[in-house]
């Protein structure tokens, strides 16, 4: 039987091909220029300092359901500008997390931050759709890149000026990630098969990655202390979604986070 992400990557390959009949990827190339100029989304993470945030917006998943009833993706995202967030990842997986592609877009008008798009990446359409919507940067997942996909597709997205967050979890992936040349590596906590989550695999694997690559840890961090830990062994940034996303007071919860009196 197969797991949640085996289903998830067989429903985008569909959901891919239905796009391309709905918009043919030559005219996808076309509205490249018109595309928003490019923000430096690792400048903002290597910016002097403190450690920093990616803030997630993200209604849903599919091991926590609903996060937020009231989401409205336009206001969230202006909140994490406000309250100091780097970048914003915009999950736009429609099918499992309730996101869409013209989240991205329409953020794009609403705040200043470099924006990563976050989905299940497995084609050169959808860094394609990314660039045409105003995305800065993509996630790349090592566990869905078999073989030479990997090194593919984070190739095709520097020609089209995207920045890479190369993801992974399995151990058996870094050297792969590492040799593929990503610049920007992260580690995430969850097993996106069993949906275990541990702050210490970052921990863990962080004395293999070598220096001078920027470091992310995703997942798992819900405390300032989780995040000083992180920051103290040397993590560049932390990617946050579902402690934002079920917070009663987004920005207040984002001050906490960052370890700063409002």
């Amino acid at each position: 039987m197969g797991t949640i992400l085996d289903t998830i990557v067989a429903s985008k390959r569909e959901k891919i091909n239905a796009a391309r009949i709905r918009m043919p990827e030559l005219e996808l190339e076309r509205r490249l220029n018109q595309a928003p100029r490019l923000r430096d989304f690792r400048a903002a993470l290597e910016r002097p300092g403190e450690i920093q945030i990616i803030a997630e917006v993200k209604k849903s998943s599919p091991s926590a359901g609903v996060l937020r009833a009231d989401f409205d993706p336009l206001a969230i995202a202006q909140i994490y500008e406000k309250h100091g967030a780097a970048t914003v990842s915009i999950l736009t997986d429609e099918p499992f997390f309730q996101g869409k592609l013209e989240y991205v877009a329409a953020i794009r008008q609403t705040v200043a931050l470099p924006l990563l798009r976050k989905d299940f990446i497995l084609d050169r359409y959808q860094l394609l759709e990314a660039r045409a919507a105003g995305a800065d940067a993509v996630l790349l997942i090592a566990e869905i890149l078999p073989g030479k996909e990997l090194r593919q597709l984070l190739q095709q997205a520097n020609e089209l000026g995207l920045q890479s967050l190369v993801e992974f979890h399995e151990t058996n992936e870094l050297q792969r990630v590492i040799d593929s040349g990503a610049e920007l590596i992260g580690i995430n906590n969850r097993n996106l098969r069993s949906f275990v989550t541990r702050l210490e695999h970052t921990l863990e694997l962080l004395p293999r990655i070598p220096k001078g690559r920027c470091l992310v840890s995703e997942s798992g961090i819900r405390t300032r202390q989780d995040v000083r830990r992180l920051e103290e062994a040397g993590v560049r940034a932390v990617l946050v979604g579902e402690t934002l996303m079920r917070a009663a007071d987004i920005g207040a919860t984002l001050d906490d986070l960052r370890g700063v009196t409002p």
